[in-house]
């Protein structure tokens, strides 16, 4: 104790308070500092500071500037949507370090100067004594100089469940429980020094993006780029032609428009905030609306064991008795736990112990107690039998308690216990501890002049362990199936922890490495056998962050599972975090969704939901773009063949919000396809080299179909007005055609798309023959001859997407 003390300048007596505020002056105090929070207002502006809004924005000052006020206002609602979905993720992120604050014990009870008081937790400096309670939370971290029978709940910051036994010089950490037993300790660390400390530290770091933000703002750019070269190129074309300069200006805004999918945005939220719905009823709340998809693009999943992929409860599971009336006795009277309203109250062992004996009679007066110690293991109670004589009970480690038994009871026959009944019992608690149980030895005997705890007389076994969930083997599978690793990383045991990985069948011919030797491998060698890895036991915080940027530094997107203040760090930094809804707040602030039944296999749905919106982003990008590409590839056709445009302003307007609009909305909540949980998960680009092939082709078709109609409507002398009607209605069908393209191949068809392309088309029909509209548009009515002619060259789009899913691959 003395060489404790002495290596923080303090002794058993505690600070001087002259030497408290010169401690407190250089160490500063015991609370965990919080960066400041981003004012709400600067928060919703830097909203706007983004590539897409930005466009949205110059879009609606064009339709504006064209009159179309209506456009406007709808442009500028999507950005308003954008805008307040993008404050709300922000603005819930900021709680983290709130949740992390609640952790902070407020007073603690110091010795300074030979005086026990109760200060201010923030008022603790180095070196200061602080006297421990059962009840008590540790208020900093310490190294502990007094044990009186001490145990210690440290589920929060390693998420183990089960109680840690403390001995002189053994540390207690920030935010620990103290489940029994008495202790002293000095302060070794405090603040943002301690283990919360340290954690709080990283939670606070910026997010990164998610994989579908970075991409969309990938398309984003790219997007932009194209509208400028194009308009530059129209604009000048235009010119050249002796067309007058504001007529050109109209046109090449207009075509800048087309150039942008101002629904990409609306469709995107919309598709996302339904997902979010799904979800939800799954049992998954989504936090971070962009975060929807990423499950579905996910390549691993690292999940915590204990209350994820197990039950977190200890559970008696095997048993081997001599004496069963005997051993339950013992089990039920050898106990410290109580059972209250079904959940258990102390110790988790010896509640499971005492779940599993509570139906056996027996209710001896207790009249002595040896507590379990981490010298000993072992526990034992006495109790009166008759009132002249005492009966003694013994529970622990079972080659200990094997040791301690002179005789053996075979259901009442008590016999010297032999070498071949040794052999028998020491052979089932080694087949009990390859299946990784906890294995717990029973004894007793009617207490004589010997030791309490020698001469005993054995009566059997139990094996304990923290069972599988009943679903987490199917979900495990399931994700494998879909191209997805799954890793455990735990703090538990590593027996523990290979036996519950191979029964979930997520241990198989991958390799298994404890935190200690991880912790000696350099970046290079762990990322060399990083992917080969299914276990990690004995995992510390730090290394489950390590672990994450490591997986993710190979290019995978992965997903992070836990409960407890030691998974938020890891939460925060993986693609996905998904924290359990029992866990601590500060995982649940930490990560990007939650999972209300803590059931691992809702990660299972979560990741299909995940991958069919992926899959419907994919289809309506594909949409949009394809269906701008062609408007600008005819645009810039016919310039290039000195023709007449065949679209006006308002038409490529019409074209681009309105006729995009449905059917692209519609595409966002398509069916799931057969094969989604069949096939490996998508991580590249949205535009993939494939997708932009398929969107240039399309787009070529419908310029080329556009361009040829509409230079044999403009040589049958049945006036421009009418060659512009047809190509503007050939267009009009080619995006009703194209999105038929994209529908999804379900088990379950969805109808709103083809209710979309109907209501479409009906629109197209009153532009096309109501008088006030046609005004608006400068259309003129169409002949059955021309509908014919539009039906047949627009079905070319539906031909050549048949074409190009047998040619590219």
């Amino acid at each position: 104790m003395e060489d404790i003390l002495s290596q923080y300048n303090t002794s058993a007596e505690g600070l001087g308070q002259r030497e408290v505020l010169k401690r407190q002056e250089k160490y500063g105090p015991n609370r965990i500092e919080e960066k400041k929070p981003t004012p709400l207002i600067k928060l919703f502006l830097i909203q706007f500071v983004d590539v897409l809004i930005g466009l949205l924005l110059v879009a609606a000052a064009a339709s504006y500037a064209i009159g179309d006020v209506i456009d406007a206002c709808v442009i500028l609602l999507a950005v308003l949507l954008n805008v307040i979905m993008g404050f709300i993720q922000e603005y819930r992120s900021q709680k983290a370090m709130e949740s992390l604050k609640s952790f902070i014990v407020k007073t603690a009870v110091v010795r300074r100067e030979g005086i026990a008081e109760r200060i201010n937790s923030e008022e603790l400096t180095i070196g200061d004594i602080v006297i421990l309670e059962e009840g008590d939370k540790v208020p900093a971290d310490l190294v502990l100089v007094e044990v009186n029978d001490l145990t210690c709940d440290e589920s929060s910051l390693t998420g183990e469940s089960e109680a840690v036994k403390k001995e002189i010089r053994d540390k207690v950490y920030m935010d620990s429980n103290i489940l029994s037993g008495n202790g002293v300790g000095v302060v070794v660390a405090i603040g943002m020094k301690t283990q919360i400390g340290e954690i709080a530290e990283i939670v606070q770091d910026e997010d990164e993006d998610t994989p579908l933000k970075a991409r969309v703002g990938k398309l984003g750019k790219t997007l932009s780029l194209i509208a400028i070269l194009v308009c530059i190129a129209i604009f000048i074309l235009e010119l050249a032609k002796g067309i007058p300069i504001v007529e050109t200006f109209m046109t090449a805004v207009a075509l800048a428009v087309a150039a942008i999918p101002e629904g990409l945005p609306a469709v995107l939220t919309l598709t996302l905030a339904l997902g979010m719905s799904e979800m939800a009823k799954s049992n998954a709340i989504v936090r971070k609306l962009l975060s929807v998809e990423t499950l579905g693009s996910c390549t691993i999943i690292c999940s915590d064991k204990t209350g994820t992929l197990t039950e977190n409860r200890m559970t008696v599971v095997e048993s081997y008795f001599t004496n069963e009336s005997k051993t339950l006795e013992i089990g039920k009277l050898c106990n410290n736990a109580t059972i209250s309203n079904g959940e258990v109250i102390g110790d988790q062992t010896d509640g499971a112990i005492l779940k599993f004996c509570q139906n056996h009679k027996g209710d001896l007066e207790r009249v002595g107690e040896i507590p379990l110690d981490s010298n000993r293991k072992m526990m034992t109670t006495i109790h009166s039998l008759n009132g002249e004589n005492n009966i003694v009970f013994t529970k622990g480690a079972p080659e200990i308690i094997l040791d301690k038994c002179k005789h053996i009871d075979y259901d009442g026959n008590i016999e010297i216990i032999d070498a071949k009944s040794k052999e028998t019992i020491i052979k089932k608690i080694d087949e009990m501890s390859i299946n990784a149980l906890r294995v717990i030895g029973f004894a007793y005997k009617i207490e004589d002049e010997c030791e309490t705890e020698e001469n005993l007389i054995f009566t059997g076994l139990l094996g304990l362990i923290d069972p599988p969930k009943k679903d987490a083997k199917k979900a495990v599978n399931d994700c494998i199936n879909a191209g997805i690793k799954v890793k455990m990383i735990t703090g538990d045991y590593e027996k523990t922890a290979c036996a519950i990985a191979r029964d979930l069948g997520i241990l198989t011919t991958g390799r298994v490495i404890s935190g200690g030797e991880l912790e000696k491998l350099s970046t290079e060698e762990y990322l060399a056998i990083a992917d080969d890895i299914q276990v990690y036991a004995r995992v510390k915080p730090k290394q489950k962050m390590r672990i994450v940027e490591a997986l993710k530094s190979s290019d995978n997107i992965v997903a992070m599972t836990g409960d407890g203040v030691n998974d938020a760090p890891a939460l925060k930094k993986a693609s996905i975090g998904v924290a359990m809804g029992d866990g601590t707040d500060v995982a649940k602030e930490s990560a990007d969704m939650i999972l209300q039944n803590d059931d691992f296999a809702t990660i299972v749905k979560a990741v299909e939901e995940g991958r069919k919106i992926y899959d419907n982003i994919k289809r309506f990008v594909k949409f949009q773009v394809s269906t701008n590409v062609g408007a600008i590839l005819t645009i810039i056709g016919t310039s290039l063949l000195s023709l007449p445009l065949p679209f006006n302003p308002v038409q490529l307007l019409w074209l681009n919000i309105v006729m995009d609009g449905p059917p692209a909305q519609t595409l966002g909540v398509e069916g799931a396809e057969r094969d989604l949980m069949k096939r490996p998960p998508e991580t590249g680009d949205i535009l993939t080299r494939k997708t932009l092939l398929e969107i240039l082709i399309s787009g070529i078709v419908m310029a080329i179909g556009t361009i040829a109609v509409f230079s044999w409507k403009l040589s049958t002398n049945s006036g421009e007005r009418n060659a512009m009607t047809v190509a503007f209605t050939l267009f009009v069908m080619y995006q009703l055609f194209n999105a038929y393209n994209r529908k999804a191949n379900s088990e379950k068809p969805s109808t709103y798309l083809y209710l979309a392309i109907i209501g479409s088309f009906l629109l197209q029909l009153l532009i096309i023959y109501l008088p006030q509209l046609q005004v608006i548009f400068r259309t003129t009515s169409i002949s059955l001859i021309d509908w014919a002619v539009i039906v047949v060259v627009a079905f070319t789009i539906v031909i050549a997407e048949k074409i190009m899913n047998r040619v590219i691959k």
